[in-house]
């Protein structure tokens, strides 16, 4: 395993000791997706055939940032990628340690912040975030660190939580509401009553102009609907108001060449 970054925000830092702690609740989770023949994605386990996050992989060096116990890495090298898998948490990634020896997978794995990832400028030409740096890193820092760690042409696509569902969610974790709850102006950290991690979520209009003065062309924004009949473990989101209203949305974009 690499070394890690040696600094650590404070944000950061919390979100470490969080990981580590609830590691052992996203061991199955990890066990079933390393599994899985064809990547899903998200809450409501959107497939790949239509969100199409990995298209064209194959042959290119590739860095999974926040990439907990290391699926998508799995996925990517199944599809000929090169990854690389960056994350916070030593426990999460001693998950996917034994599971890289479990299905015969070997990938880098780093033990850092995203925000500052030990790879020189254009080592890569794709980047991902699934619930990743995407929502628990600063934009303002990670998105610097994509494109830098991207050559030009490279890709970046991730996949959280969409805006407005944040702003519709009380902060202790209820699920969320048909009323806006929190500020549009000025969102930015979100902070729980019932943790202490911290998650990052910008507006669209502030997530376009981040993108674009870090050099990169917008190429789609997925708001993902629920399917028909979904359900989830997760109790702080209904698939009944994710039926009616984006919960994920998931960005593509590409480093100008």
């Amino acid at each position: 395993m690499a070394k890690e970054t040696p600094h650590l925000p404070e944000y950061a830092a919390r979100n470490r000791a969080y990981w580590d702690a609830n590691a052992a609740e996203w061991v199955a989770s990890g066990e079933r997706n390393w599994a899985r023949p064809e990547p899903t994605w998200g809450i409501w386990g959107i497939p790949e055939s239509e969100i199409r996050m990995l298209d064209g992989v194959d042959g290119l060096d590739a860095i999974d940032l926040g990439c907990g116990t290391g699926y998508v890495s799995a996925w990517m090298a199944r599809r000929g990628a090169r990854p690389v898998g960056v994350d916070n948490s030593a426990a999460q990634l001693e998950t996917a340690r034994r599971l890289q020896v479990e299905h015969g997978i070997e990938f880098p794995l780093v033990h850092g912040n995203a925000e500052s990832v030990p790879y020189p400028d254009a080592s890569f030409d794709f980047a991902v975030s699934e619930y990743g740096a995407c929502i628990w890193a600063d934009p303002y820092r990670w998105i610097p660190e994509a494109s830098r760690l991207l050559r030009p042409g490279g890709r970046l696509s991730f996949l959280g939580n969409a805006f407005l569902f944040m702003v519709c969610t009380p902060e202790d974790d209820e699920p969320a509401t048909d009323r806006l709850l929190r500020d549009q102006f000025g969102a930015f950290r979100f902070e729980w009553a019932t943790d202490d991690s911290v998650e990052f979520h910008l507006p669209h209009g502030e997530m376009i102009r981040l993108l674009r003065d870090n050099d990169f062309e917008i190429e789609d924004l997925i708001e993902i609907q629920a399917p028909e009949g979904a359900t989830t473990r997760f109790t702080w989101i209904d698939p009944a108001w994710a039926r009616r209203w984006p919960s994920e949305e998931v960005w593509k974009v590409r480093k100008k060449r």
